[in-house]
């Protein structure tokens, strides 16, 4: 597999939904409602250059809670990301229905923090193409959900890999056509002292055929 491609890989605690709700307005106050129907996955995830200058990075603080209102441990990503202040305009006008009331998001819950409850990965992709534009997680605090990371570099894609956040991006150079990126960049964060830290990156080098291994992050 190369880069994003070939659909998004399993891992623990991960269910792909395509979240079925109208478009609500209003602050983050707003209680966030179970989306009405899900379908698995959403497609295989393709190449696609970078569009947006925006800053990938673990937030470095909390955001106010995003509130919801969920019944079986699964909450309305659509509504969660929607009410989210710290998502770029970008990112909410991408995520729209692609077909009929159906929204191209991919949600995984599983433990990242070691809060009270599952964390939920959120990752929102193109119609078109299925290219990750925005990677997003929250952690469930007194009753509503803190944003406490984001990605927004496409084409970008985040999972949970044994307790740690594993964030790929592609890479590409001056030549490259959307479909051939030169690399990728894995990078592994994970949940220390109230925060998301970098721990390992990989660069995997398609065009040469060389990936390095990963290496420490030491701790600042």
């Amino acid at each position: 597999m190369r880069g994003l491609s070939g659909g998004p890989r399993s891992g623990p605690g991960r269910v792909s939904v395509r979240a079925a709700v109208p478009v609500v307005a209003g602050a983050v106050a707003v209680a966030v409602l179970l989306s009405g129907c899900t379908a698995g996955g959403t497609g295989a995830r393709d190449e696609g250059p970078a569009h947006a200058e925006s800053v990938t990075a673990p937030a470095a603080s909390p955001s106010p809670s995003v509130s919801s209102a969920k019944a079986s441990g699964r909450v309305d990503a659509v509504r969660l990301v929607k009410n989210d202040p710290q998502v770029s305009a970008e990112v909410k006008r991408e995520l729209k229905p692609c077909v009929a009331d159906e929204y191209p998001v991919d949600v995984s819950y599983g433990d990242l923090t070691g809060g009270p409850a599952e964390d939920i990965v959120v990752n929102v992709l193109t119609c078109g193409d299925a290219v990750g534009v925005g990677s997003y997680v929250y952690r469930e605090e007194n009753g509503g959900y803190q944003h406490v990371f984001k990605a927004e570099e496409p084409p970008v894609y985040a999972e949970i890999d044994r307790g740690d956040l594993v964030v790929a991006k592609q890479v590409y150079e001056k030549d490259d056509t959307v479909s051939v990126p030169s690399g990728e960049n894995v990078i592994t964060y994970r949940w220390t002292s109230g925060r998301f830290v970098e721990k390992y990156r990989t660069h995997n080098d398609y065009s040469n055929a060389v990936g390095t291994g990963p290496s420490p992050v030491p701790d600042s």
